[in-house]
């Protein structure tokens, strides 16, 4: 318990990398505050279901607007959020479960729309809250409690997913670098448009992958995660591709369209051309 949530006890295990997210959302929400001289009402966090979810009841400091919703429905919710005020700054925390499984039907219709919201996806391979089940993220092979013979499906690659389905900012951290994955997030809040950040966030229970994703050179494991060079150009959308079938996992911003037009400034521009009508040819309008 605690006395910002008295009738719920929200817990992450020891060393989880969600905490690393959510210092560094709250990093990130700082610092665009200060830019801005923006509260901290003028952001609204919307959460799915999972141990990502608990993130918008855990986050220190001045507290943004927050809605835990339904199961892989943070999209439409924070669909809805924008649509009632554009000017918010909408922050989707989510899991690859979450996100990516029964939430994944919604992410090519917001890429479509373009909505201007920013997508923090914790990414641990595995259903953690329910007791590490497969996700689609989960390796080939891997044994879980839903998979007792090894995991029979491929596993999806979301950067690759994103990409293909017209997602216009694409962004993937480390919650063991939270400054940087902070930075991430404050360049992606600031894109006029729809945007992902694909966060690798190690389970330590269920799927610890710490030594994998940074590398141990006792125990001779090369890293899989890796930054992208300095001067790669993002804005080159067969180099996105490239760098995501290269191997691994790359870190930093993997696309940015440079010509992207958000929905909510797709909506202004046609709200401008809508000439209203008097009382009467509104009714007439319904009339048969």
């Amino acid at each position: 318990m605690s006395k910002k949530n008295p009738e719920y006890d929200f817990k992450w295990c020891p060393g989880c990398g969600d905490f690393g997210v959510k210092r560094a959302i709250e990093w990130a929400m700082e610092k665009r505050n200060i830019a801005l001289e923006a509260p901290m009402q003028d952001t609204v966090v919307v959460a799915g279901i999972g141990c990502s979810g608990n993130l918008v009841h855990l986050l220190d400091g001045d507290q943004p607007f927050g809605i835990h919703g339904l199961h892989g429905r943070s999209l439409p919710v924070a669909f809805g959020v924008k649509g009632g005020n554009p000017d918010l700054n909408v922050i989707v925390v989510s899991g690859d479960g979450d996100f990516l499984s029964i939430g994944g039907e919604h992410i090519a219709p917001q890429a479509q729309r373009n909505l201007n919201v920013t997508a923090v996806v914790m990414d641990n391979g595995v259903y953690g809250l329910t007791k590490g089940q497969s996700s689609p993220t989960t390796i080939f092979g891997e044994i879980t409690p839903s998979t007792p013979y090894g995991k029979i499906e491929q596993p999806l690659n979301p950067l690759e997913v994103y990409l293909s389905l017209g997602v216009n900012f694409v962004a993937s951290g480390f919650s063991a670098n939270p400054r940087k994955l902070a930075d991430l997030i404050n360049e992606a809040m600031s894109y006029d448009g729809f945007s992902i950040v694909h966060v690798q966030s190690p389970c330590t229970t269920y799927n610890d992958t710490f030594s994998a994703l940074k590398g141990d050179v006792k125990k001779g494991i090369s890293p899989v995660a890796w930054d992208v060079d300095d001067d790669y150009d993002p804005s080159d959308r067969q180099k996105a591709q490239q760098i995501i079938a290269s191997g691994g996992i790359p870190l930093g911003v993997i696309y940015k369209n440079p010509d992207s037009v958000s929905l909510d400034a797709r909506t202004r521009e046609m709200a401008e051309k809508v000439k209203i009508g008097d009382l009467d040819q509104q009714l007439n309008a319904f009339s048969i």
